[in-house]
């Protein structure tokens, strides 16, 4: 009988998504490529006509993650405009959106420990995906003084950590159930008191 793997339709995505699945399930260091062939129905060797090893495996996962997670934010950043601090607020829920229906993805992005520079392509979909809120927080801080408005890579770097704090330690798995606030409000007044001490909204 002929091997599963020789007449696949798109062996290549069947295997990313095979690794996603696992992924979420044993973490991006806890299986074998030969796992990911097998819940992909083919045969381990077949897995190398596609990918040299796990790590480009899941540094393509990471890509088509960034991908989605750039469109996502791309669509709550204009469907809040022309509000600058509407469409900033909405990035974060984006994010905290995507962790949530994406873990696989999120974990392939963020935690793997590959780097967003291994090929040309992660570079691109993560530097899109990073554009759009440091977009965001431009928009947002262009009345701060230009002596005490804080570059806008770092503002959003700003965010994007206590965005991945929140869905560390209150979004996902089990330390979810230790937070006794929903995710999106303890981001929402984070977010609020980083805001208030620039200066860019008025205090309670």
């Amino acid at each position: 009988m002929a091997k599963r793997g020789y007449h696949h339709g798109n062996l290549r995505q069947a295997l990313v998504e095979a690794a996603l699945g696992l992924i979420e399930t044993k973490g991006p260091t806890g299986f074998t490529l030969s796992e990911a062939a097998k819940r992909a129905g083919v045969t381990p060797a077949a897995v190398y006509r596609h990918f040299e090893g796990r790590e480009d495996l899941i540094a393509e996962a990471a890509r088509q993650g960034f991908v989605m997670f750039a469109d996502l934010m791309q669509h709550a950043y204009e469907k809040y405009q022309p509000s600058a601090l509407a469409a900033f607020e909405a990035t974060g829920r984006a994010y905290l959106a995507f962790a949530r229906k994406h873990p696989g993805h999120y974990i392939a992005m963020f935690e793997s420990g590959i780097s967003v520079n291994r090929t040309p392509e992660l570079a691109e979909a993560s530097a899109r995906a990073r554009g759009i809120l440091e977009r965001a927080a431009a928009e947002l801080s262009q009345h701060i003084p230009a002596d005490r408005r804080p570059p806008a890579s770092m503002f959003s770097a700003h965010v994007m950590a206590m965005s991945h704090g929140v869905v560390e330690l209150f979004s996902r798995g089990d330390p979810g159930a230790q937070s006794p606030y929903a995710p999106e409000d303890l981001l929402e007044s984070g977010i609020g008191i980083y805001l208030r001490g620039l200066g860019l909204i008025d205090p309670d």
